[in-house]
Order: C-alpha cells, then structure tokens, then sequence
C-alpha cells in the first residue's frame, strides 16, 4: 500500500506511524511522501531522517484558494497514494480531493466523536473544550473523511480517563500517548491488510 501522509507541524503522529513500519507493526505499506502546509515544521524533518520524499504545499503560495485547490489534487496524484493520512493536517481538504480519493483518505482526531468535533474543534480547543464540559473520559478517533467535518465511518476509538488538575496541554499529551499513536497506526495496519472496508454512513454534519 502506497502512504502519503499530510501534516501541518510537529508530526507525533507520523513519527509513530514511521516507528509502527520500520517496527513490522504496519505490513504490507511504504510510506511514499510527506506534505505539508506550512514551512520549516518538524515533521518534515522527521520524513527527512527517515528517508522520505517531502515537501510544502501552501495555500499562501497561492492566489487564492482555487488555484492551491488544483495544485493539490495534482501534488496528491503525483504520488499516486492507495491511503491518504491527515496526521494533523489542519486545512479543510477541497471537495475534489475527498470525491476522487473517497474511501482513500482518513484523520485522527483527538476526542471520541460525536463528542468535540466539527468546525472549530482542533488541537487544543477540543481539549479545552473538554475539560470545560467535565467530561471524565475523553480520547482519540480515527476516521475516514468524508464532505462533512469529523463526519465520516469511524475506524477505532480509544478512550483516555481524565485526571484532576488536567490542562489542555497535559490531556492533549496523554491523548497522543495512549490513544492517537496507538490507535493511528493499527487503522493504517487494518486498511493496508484489507480487514477494514469504507461504507458510507447516514449524514452526520452539524
């Protein structure tokens, strides 16, 4: 299976998913590219160390938002990927994307959805939001991405316990830790193995 991996910082999570194939933990795949959004993160880096093709793509490099739209469906076949992986890729990807790779692409997402998801919930404001609301238990999802936002067939969840004196900052690690760089790397193991199939859900948009 050929992976391509979007992110727009760090990229905990493509190191775990980097670490799960050199590991024998994901079979069956080679991750093919590393793109992202934005100049001069770490994850591209870490795609670097490890030897893989990366590059930036950014909607600043652009016109406007059409012409970047085209340059990324284009970017995105050039790289011919069976499994596109937004591992903290926080630009809404254009309808064009999603209808030629439908099925292809998925996200993690740093809560049990439905729960804190949808516009607005990214990073730390989905964990900010969670404390907020009390919540005892929070977590991770992965998904496949359909038109809506954190709306797609969910894959694998994993839930974290919330401890006191919790911060945004302290959940959001916790949440990488036990939930996201587990759980991310077995969805990608699952899909590249063909245990997991991608059926549409019923409308879940907000």
């Amino acid at each position: 299976m050929r992976l391509l991996v979007l992110v727009s910082g760090g990229g905990t999570n493509l190191q775990a998913i980097i670490d799960s194939v050199n590991r024998g933990d994901i079979t069956n795949t080679e991750i093919v590219g590393v793109i992202s959004n934005n100049y001069g993160v770490y994850s591209l880096e870490r795609a670097e160390k490890a030897g893989i093709k990366n590059e930036v793509l950014s909607p600043k490099d652009f016109a406007d938002r059409a012409a970047f739209n085209n340059a990324f469906v284009k970017k995105l076949d050039e790289y011919e990927p069976d499994l596109i992986v937004l591992a903290g890729f926080l630009v809404v990807i254009p309808e064009v994307v999603i209808n030629k790779y439908e099925g292809k692409i998925i996200n993690i997402h740093p809560s049990l959805i439905p729960s804190f998801c949808g516009t607005g919930y990214y990073g730390l404001k989905v964990h900010k939001a969670a404390l907020e609301r009390g919540v005892k238990v929070s977590g991770a999802t992965v998904h496949f991405v359909d038109a809506g936002t954190d709306t797609g067939p969910i894959i694998l969840q994993k839930a974290v316990y919330v401890q006191d004196g919790d911060t945004p900052e302290t959940l959001q690690r916790r949440i990488m830790e036990e939930a996201e760089w587990k759980i991310l790397p077995e969805a990608i193991n699952l899909i590249a193995n063909g245990k997991v199939v991608y059926t549409k859900t019923d409308d879940y948009s907000n």
